[in-house]
């Protein structure tokens, strides 16, 4: 028995020695933040957080906007070509009273499957009444009317993913 406790206590010391090379001089674990890194890669993610009692890390990396390089159809010269451009200001995105959507998320017309829309074409609506609710990160996003007025035009769909910006209704 006296022959290990020697070599284990050599070991233990080679493996405390060794783990103190990795550690930079603020006393940060190289190799745990590497292991961080890696993990961050390989589940695709853009950031990684952990904390002890001793210790609060945060890994992130900057994923840069992905670029699609799409070839433009050829241009097809007959007169529908006009009405495609107005299209545009038919959808509302235009008009003064339009509200846009104020972040990226899927939108919902009503507070539930099943119940009754918030508001509907026609409807009068008061400034700050829900008129729909945006799901962002799984958070429910209640959006409220900007202005008080008529409700002319909803320009979205019950479920659909909606941009930032996007006009969502008209209130005039």
């Amino acid at each position: 028995m006296a022959s290990k406790t020697p070599s284990a206590t050599t070991k233990s010391a080679s493996k405390q020695e060794s783990k103190k090379s990795e550690m930079s001089k603020s006393g940060v674990d190289q190799e745990l933040i590497r292991q961080l890194a890696a993990l961050l890669t390989e589940t695709d993610l853009s950031e990684i957080e952990i904390e002890t009692e001793s210790l609060r890390l945060r890994v992130a990396r900057q994923m840069g906007p992905t670029v699609a390089h799409v070839a433009a159809p050829a241009p097809v010269a007959h007169v529908a070509a006009a009405p495609a451009m107005a299209a545009p200001a038919e959808t509302g995105g235009t008009h003064p009273g339009a509200v846009p959507s104020p972040m990226v998320g899927t939108a919902y017309l009503a507070p539930e499957p099943g119940a009754p829309v918030f508001v509907q074409p026609g409807s009068n609506v008061t400034e700050g009444q829900t008129i729909l609710i945006i799901e962002a990160m799984k958070t429910m996003n209640h959006i409220p009317a900007p202005r008080s007025g008529k409700l002319t035009r909803v320009l979205v769909d019950d479920g659909q993913p909606v941009e930032f910006g996007e006009p969502l209704f008209v209130i005039e």
